[in-house]
This record gives structure tokens, C-alpha cells and sequence, in this order.
């Protein structure tokens, strides 16, 4: 694989090794062949796996991809240079790195003398050794090589000289991709751009000879939150390879986010960092991993969180729905993302305009129940509501504006009686409640390990034989927000409920002092808005279901 485009900058994705480094973050064998699959679908050309050898799960990892090999991406080995005073073919670190199969292998070395002198207590000299040595046996194996110059920027603060010896080594010892790390995450772009120039222009001449050097990459890391900015330096510099993860993880602060750095290399600086088609699939690549090691993506993270193209102000959703490049860098759709129009107390009437458009509800400034859902919408945020967390709650409250919302059941009453036992963390709940639906009156109760639980279970009891379909509702979050702390026990609260029925998920609000009533509020409307949606679409299948937490949960 060679960079024959002077605007090719080659992707190199870390994910599975570096980014696996984040604290609170772990992945099995099979979460990372997911992952590199996924990568591959997306058209990153360097993978790297791994160190094979250091634990069995990266062994695995590599042995099952020689069974079934990535489509297009090269998976990348990652090691070490050999230790002081031993010989690289006797290494058995190295042996395990050939039994990976992998026709492209990424070896880091020290750049940094004191890393050299104080890190692995040997001299400079057999450093290079050690670079030489290892690089050399590798490429005689039939490898090709990509040097990681481990501490590269500080080491050739501290010691330019001995930093750029260390890359004279790996290019005369075969190495075909020179990539400057800036393993502690301290540099500013300027120093960056400035040392990438630096370095290309003194390795073009080694001794007296005019060599046609390996090409430069660039790994940064975010300790100075300037990751990204450091990386799209070393390219405007001359790097052609990129080195990140995906969502910006690793360890410390994390890496270079390639959701950040792909989208503004490719349409910002016009270079070629995957196919043009496959750009919009970033966002969904940016969630799945998210899923996969069990981490709440970042829903303001640039490019590809929910809130990258969300419109909250009234004068800015104005301005969008005119043209959207008046508030948006680049079109959403170009990274897989989508517009979206915020409700608050914040909101205009171009607000309630865009955000009726996305329920299919056709409204217009003059029409008369516009100004009138304005109007009650911002009085309910004063009181504590939020609907820019619950827009199934903004739905249902425009179509009552609208006379348009349909009354499934109504609710006469309903009590929730607790029983505590001293000294014992678990307590039952049973609620009652009495359901009006189509003229017929229904008591139920049902218990719950919480009354908000007992709440739900005896709601669903009342209205399931009437609507069947709420069997496969399922209230799947729930969050309680004390409004007014400072009033102690007689605080306001308010409630957000997620529900979801395996396809779809909504959230609904409730707000009262009273906690229960806050929760029956939320719950009610969760129940509502989910009959309202399968009415709209009754063929709606549920491909799988969801954990129902409250009755897992003591809620």
C-alpha cells in the first residue's frame, strides 16, 4: 500500500489498542472483531489489532482474522522494539508479532534521551541498536514496517540531534512510515507544524547522501485538548498518515478523534481520507462503537452527536429554516447526522414551525393555534418543565392545542401504598388505580419493588385487554430532578421518562412538588404517545425486546 496522491492522507485507526487504554473501557475478543469489521466497512486502510502476545484476547483476536480476513483494511500488530542486550530474532515478543499473520507491523521505539536513560536504563546508542535491530529482522521476515516515534515531539525538544538520529535508524533499517507521537499530549499546532517541517527537511539528506525519505504520520494525544488541531498541523505540514480512534478515546484524555479529524481533513482541506460515499456513515460508525464498549456517546461532540446540528435559539432556527449555512458548517447529512429543532423557553415560532413539520403537522405563522402553543409551552418550561428532553410530551401538548389528540383512556385516580420494613433496603409497592376507557370503568392493582414500578405495572394490568399493544411498551429510563432545592422536602420535581416499545423510543415529562404525581404524569403520557404512535403505524414490528427497568430498578 503506497500514498500515490499528493492529497492522500492515509487513515490509521488505534481504536483497539490505544483507545482501548481508557479507563472504565473494556472489550472482548468479539467486541473488537465487531469494531475492526465495522472500520473496515467504513474504509479505514490501517487497523491495528493490537499486541499479540501481551494477553490472550489480542492472540485470539489476530487468529480469528487470519480465518476470516477484513475486507479491504490492513491489520496493523503493534510492539515493542526489542529490550537492551539481546538480539531481535531471539525475542519472543517478536515471534508472537510474525505468528500474527499481518503483512504490516507498527513497532514504537524511544525517541526521548530520558526515556532512554531513565525509562529502559540504557545508553543511547544501544537505543538505536535496538530500533535498527528490530526493524531490520522484521523486514527480512517479509514485513513491512511502521515506526512510531514514541515521545518524538519532547525528545526532540530536549535533544534534537538524538531524536533525529532515532529516525535516520528506522528509515535506514527499512522502515517505510515514520509517525512522530506526541505521547504526552503537550504540544500546541504551531510547535507541531514547525518540528514536522523540521524533521522533513533534515531527513531528506542523512550524511551526504540525498535520500528519498519514508512517509511522515502523526499520532497526537488530547492532554491539551488540541488533538485534533495538532494532527490537521502535521498534515498541512506534510504528514500522510493520521493516527486515531474512533470518538477520541485512550488513555489519559485520549487521542486524536477520527470522527473530528476525518470529516475536516476530507471536506475542509479537500485531502482523500476514505471514499466520498462512506463519509456519511461516520456518525452511525461513532454510536455503534459507542455501543459496543458500553460507553453514552457524547451528545455534543462536533460532527456526530445529537446536539452537533441542534437549533435552540429562536432567531437561529429563523435563519436555518431560510438557509442553513447561516448557523451550520457543513450540510449534516454529509457525515451521516441530521438537523435538529430544540424546544425550550428559549424557542420562536420558527421553532414550533420546524418542530411541527417533524411530527408531519402542517403549521404556518398565521395559523392561530401557533402562537398559542408558543405561549403555553414557555409557560410550562417557567414552571419547570423541559422539552427540549421530552418531545413526545411537546408532541402530545401541540396536538391538544390542535384538538387533535386522541383520548385513549382518562384516569380517575389512583393511590401507591409502600411497605417498609426497618433495617431491610428492600421495600413493595401497590398501586391502584381506577381507568375510564371507552365509557367502562377499571379498578386494577398491581405490586412493584418501587412505586413508580407498582404505578406502571397496575396502568398496563388496566389497559392491556383494551389495547393489547402495550405489552410490548417497556419504560426503559427514568430521571428525577429536584428544581428548587433550597425548599427542602416541598422541592418541585420534575420527572423524564423514557419509554420504548423495541423499535421506537419516546420521553415524556412530568413536573409537580409531589414525586409520585410528577412520575404518574410522565408515565401516563409515555403509555399515550406509544398508542398514539402504533396507531400511525400498526404494522410496526419489534425486533427485540427492551430491559424494563423499572421493575428491575426499585423505581
Amino acid at each position: 500500500m503506497t500514498a500515490n496522491s499528493a492529497q492522500q492522507v492515509w487513515i490509521y485507526d488505534t481504536t483497539l489498542r490505544d483507545g482501548t487504554q481508557r479507563e472504565g473501557l473494556s472489550v472482548s475478543t468479539e467486541d473488537k472483531l465487531r469494531i475492526a469489521r465495522r472500520l473496515d466497512q467504513l474504509g479505514v486502510p490501517f487497523i491495528e489489532g493490537g499486541w499479540p502476545g501481551a494477553n490472550p484476547k489480542d492472540v485470539q483476536f489476530f487468529w480469528q482474522l487470519q480465518e476470516e480476513p477484513l475486507e479491504q483494511a490492513e491489520v496493523v500488530a503493534f510492539c515493542s522494539t526489542r529490550r537492551p542486550q539481546t538480539m531481535a530474532r531471539e525475542e519472543s515478543m517478536l515471534q508472537a508479532i510474525l505468528a500474527a499473520g499481518t503483512r504490516w507491523v507498527t513497532i514504537f521505539g524511544k525517541s526521548w534521551d530520558l526515556h532512554v536513560t531513565e525509562g529502559i536504563k540504557t545508553t543511547l546508542p544501544e537505543n538505536l541498536a535496538m530500533i535498527r535491530d528490530t526493524i531490520e529482522y522484521l523486514c527480512s521476515q517479509g514485513r513491512q514496517v511502521i515506526y512510531d516515534a514514541e515521545h518524538w515531539f519532547d525528545g526532540y525538544k530536549n535533544n534534537p540531534e538524538y531524536a533525529l538520529m532515532t529516525l535516520e535508524t528506522a528509515m535506514l533499517a527499512g522502515a517505510e512510515w515514520l509517525v512522530l507521537c506526541d505521547t504526552n499530549g503537550g504540544c500546541l499546532p504551531h510547535e507541531v507544524s514547525q518540528i514536522v517541517e523540521d524533521v522533513r527537511a533534515n531527513l531528506s539528506v542523512v550524511g551526504s547522501q540525498r535520500m528519498t525519505i519514508p512517509h511522515i504520520g502523526i499520532h497526537t494525544h488530547n492532554d491539551s485538548d488540541t488533538a485534533v488541531a495538532n494532527a490537521i498541523a502535521a498534515v498541512i505540514a506534510g504528514a500522510k498518515m493520521v493516527q486515531g480512534t474512533i470518538n477520541g478515546y485512550g488513555e489519559r484524555c485520549g487521542n486524536a478523534n477520527l470522527c473530528s479529524l476525518i470529516p475536516n481533513l476530507q471536506l475542509k482541506l479537500g485531502y482523500e481520507c476514505i471514499d466520498v460515499q462512506k463519509l456519511a456513515q461516520i456518525a452511525d460508525t461513532s454510536r455503534f462503537v459507542s455501543e459496543v464498549v458500553n460507553l453514552a456517546p457524547d451528545e455534543h461532540a462536533p460532527f456526530v452527536g445529537r446536539s452537533a446540528f441542534a437549533h435552540k435559539g429562536g432567531i437561529h432556527v429563523s435563519a436555518v429554516e431560510r438557509n442553513p449555512l447561516t448557523y451550520e458548517h457543513i450540510s449534516p447529512e454529509q457525515v451521516g447526522n441530521n438537523r435538529r429543532i430544540v424546544i425550550s423557553e428559549q424557542a420562536g415560532v420558527s421553532n414550533v414551525i420546524a418542530k411541527a413539520r417533524t411530527f408531519g403537522i402542517d403549521l404556518d405563522k398565521n395559523h392561530p393555534a401557533t402562537r398559542q402553543i408558543l405561549a403555553r409551552m414557555k409557560d410550562l418550561e417557567q414552571e419547570g418543565y423541559q422539552f427540549e428532553a421530552a418531545e413526545a410530551s411537546f408532541e402530545l401538548l401541540m396536538r391538544e392545542a390542535l384538538n387533535s389528540r386522541q383520548l385513549f383512556f382518562a384516569i380517575k385516580g389512583f393511590q401507591v401504598h409502600c411497605d417498609l420494613v426497618q433495617g431491610e433496603t428492600d421495600s413493595n409497592a401497590l398501586a391502584t388505580v381506577k381507568v375510564t376507557v371507552n365509557g367502562q370503568d377499571i379498578l386494577e392493582a398491581a405490586e412493584g419493588n418501587g412505586p413508580v414500578a407498582a404505578l406502571d405495572a397496575a396502568l398496563r394490568k388496566a389497559l392491556v385487554n383494551f389495547y393489547p399493544q402495550i405489552a410490548n411498551f417497556e419504560l426503559t429510563d427514568y430521571k428525577v430532578r429536584i428544581l428548587n432545592g433550597h425548599t427542602g422536602t416541598a422541592a418541585k420535581t420534575r420527572v423524564l421518562v423514557e419509554s420504548g416499545n423495541g423499535f421506537q423510543r419516546w420521553t415524556t415529562v412530568g413536573v409537580s412538588p409531589n414525586i409520585l404525581a410528577a412520575s404518574y404524569q410522565a408515565v401516563v403520557e409515555g403509555l399515550e404517545y406509544g398508542l398514539m404512535l402504533q396507531q400511525q403505524s400498526p404494522t410496526v414490528k419489534v425486533y427485540s425486546p427492551i430491559p424494563n427497568f423499572s421493575r428491575k430498578s426499585g423505581i
